[in-house]
C-alpha cells in the first residue's frame, strides 16, 4: 500500500515527525520514471533557540521557507556544491525543518546514500524545489508503505560544532539497515 503523506503529517512536533519519517519512502518523479528509497537517517532543527538551525538568527531571505507552514521543501546549497533536502515542519512562523540525510535505494538492497549531498545528486534534487509542497505535483514526495523498521537510534547531529550546547542534542534519528 502506497500513501502520500499529507501536509497534516508535517504540521506536528518536529521530533515526532523526524522519528516518523524513518521507514517512509522518498519518491522523485523524473520524466516518466520514479526513483525511490526508504528514509534511514534524518536530523531535526527546531525553533529559534536551536543554535544549529538556520533560523537561530531570525528570518532571512535564505531561511524564510522554514517559517512557512509544514509540508514544503527547504532546499539550500552548502560549500557551493551540495544541495541539502529538508522538509519544513510545524505551524506557520515556527521555524523548524528536518534534514533528510540518508535513504536505502530500492533497486540495490545494500545501496545506501552516504550523506545528504549524495542523496540529492542521486535524486536530482535542485533548489528549484525550494518552497514547493511535498507532493506528486512537485515531483517529489514522501510515501508511507508500511515498512517495518526495527529499533530507532538517536545521536547528536553531525557538523554542528559551532552550536555550543545545541550540538549535543540527540536530534539525529536513524535506523540500521
Amino acid at each position: 500500500m502506497r500513501k502520500v503523506l499529507s501536509k497534516k503529517f508535517f504540521q506536528r512536533n518536529t521530533l515526532a515527525v523526524a522519528r516518523g519519517l524513518l521507514g517512509k519512502f522518498l519518491v522523485r518523479k523524473i520524466g516518466d520514471k520514479e526513483a525511490f528509497g526508504m528514509i534511514t537517517e534524518v536530523e531535526a532543527y527546531n525553533g529559534l533557540s536551536d543554535k544549529a538551525s538556520h533560523a537561530s538568527r531570525g528570518k532571512t531571505k535564505r531561511n524564510e521557507i522554514m517559517f512557512r507552514e509544514g509540508g514544503i521543501w527547504y532546499v539550500y546549497c552548502v560549500y557551493g556544491m551540495y544541495e541539502m533536502l529538508n522538509i519544513v515542519t510545524r505551524e506557520k512562523e515556527y521555524p523548524a525543518a528536518i534534514l533528510i540525510r540518508g535513504v536505502l535505494v530500492h533497486d540495490a538492497p545494500c545501496k545506501k546514500t552516504n550523506g545528504p549531498g549524495k542523496l540529492t545528486k542521486l535524486f536530482h534534487i535542485e533548489r528549484n524545489l525550494n518552497g514547493k509542497p511535498a507532493s506528486k505535483k512537485a515531483s517529489l514526495w514522501i510515501e508511507d508503505r508500511r515498512s517495518k523498521i526495527g529499533k530507532i537510534f538517536q545521536s547528536p547531529r553531525i557538523g554542528v560544532d559551532y552550536a555550543g550546547v545545541w550540538k549535543y542534542k540527540l536530534w539525529r534519528f536513524y535506523i540500521r539497515t
